[in-house]
């Protein structure tokens, strides 16, 4: 912990510290954010239940603790997700845990045809996949040339026979003559400064910049966008990030929502949150952005999130 106070220390304190305002308890964030994030895995119901991999892991005396929210998620109290046993036979993943809450709430069904606009490394478009009883289709895309082995590696692990992967900019995603109306809803994880982060990557803030956040944020609306443009109407799209800026999160789906045919819809989270930001730096939102949900690492142990669930008009 030491080490990670000290490379907040250096690198992060005076950009997290815009965020005060935002915070009930801006101590305890910090503290949150010097701590080392848990070892954290999903089981992949593709392949296996709960009860059988965690009589493998007790066979194997790796001592797990479940997820209070979640049956499907827990932490490996004795290192990484990855050197396991149940890992290599594709019946874990290692996920952060509020990594999984976007698949949750865009809430797929088994038959419906899905886009997952920044696919790799595939975490989502597999927790997709087995909420979906791995039946439908999923277009995992992706736009990163070297993320995609990554991606493919990981859905053949996990037994993920549906996701056809594309590699295509998700700002100009075409799959003609299919134009249009095609997906039943749309998760769309879009690159960001991954503030949230911090956790697991001490450094992630070492080059952060104003300047940044609104070059990704014409990025992430492009892609909303086009999201928004490929889904049916009366469809689903979930829009999230790991960041905590509001350049990125509530900017975004502001313009979004004066822009494009849609609209934003209440959802439940199993864990503690707080509403989406409707004023910051002087600009007021649309009213409606309080039915965002903001997840900050104090508040359940975990890394930083935005979630925000849209429906197309």
């Amino acid at each position: 912990m030491a080490f990670y106070r000290s490379i907040l220390m250096n690198n992060s304190i005076s950009t997290l510290s815009r965020y005060e305002p935002l915070l009930a308890n801006y101590s305890d964030f910090l503290d949150s954010c010097a701590t080392p994030l848990p070892h954290v895995a999903r089981i992949n119901t593709i392949k296996t239940t709960v009860d059988n991999t965690l009589s493998l892991l007790s066979k194997l005396s790796i001592n797990v603790t479940p997820c209070r929210w979640n049956p499907l998620l827990f932490q490996i109290d004795d290192g990484s997700p990855g050197n396991t046993l149940p890992y290599l036979l594709g019946w874990l993943h290692g996920q952060e845990e509020v990594s999984s809450i976007p698949p949750l709430v865009l809430n797929p069904q088994p038959g419906d045809f899905v886009w997952d606009a920044c696919a790799s490394p595939g975490s989502k478009t597999s927790q997709i996949a087995a909420l979906m009883n791995d039946i439908g289709l999923i277009v995992a895309n992706d736009s990163n040339l070297r993320r995609m082995p990554a991606l493919r590696s990981n859905l053949e692990r996990l037994g993920v026979t549906i996701a056809a992967v594309t590699h295509s900019d998700a700002r100009h995603f075409s799959l003609k003559p299919f134009e249009f109306d095609l997906f039943d809803s749309a998760l769309v994880d879009v690159p960001c400064s991954g503030e949230g982060t911090i956790r697991k990557n001490p450094v992630a803030l070492k080059n952060w910049s104003i300047d940044q956040l609104f070059s990704l944020q014409k990025v992430q609306m492009s892609i909303l966008k086009r999201a928004i443009g490929v889904v049916k109407s009366g469809g689903t799209v979930v829009y999230s990030t790991c960041t905590f800026s509001p350049e990125e999160n509530e900017m975004v789906i502001d313009r979004i929502l004066s822009e494009e045919k849609c609209k934003l819809v209440p959802f439940d989270l199993p864990m503690i949150s707080s509403p989406g930001v409707t004023e910051w730096g002087g600009n007021q939102f649309n009213s409606s952005l309080d039915l965002c949900k903001r997840i900050w690492p104090n508040q359940n142990n975990t890394g930083g999130f935005f979630v925000a669930k849209l429906e197309v008009l």
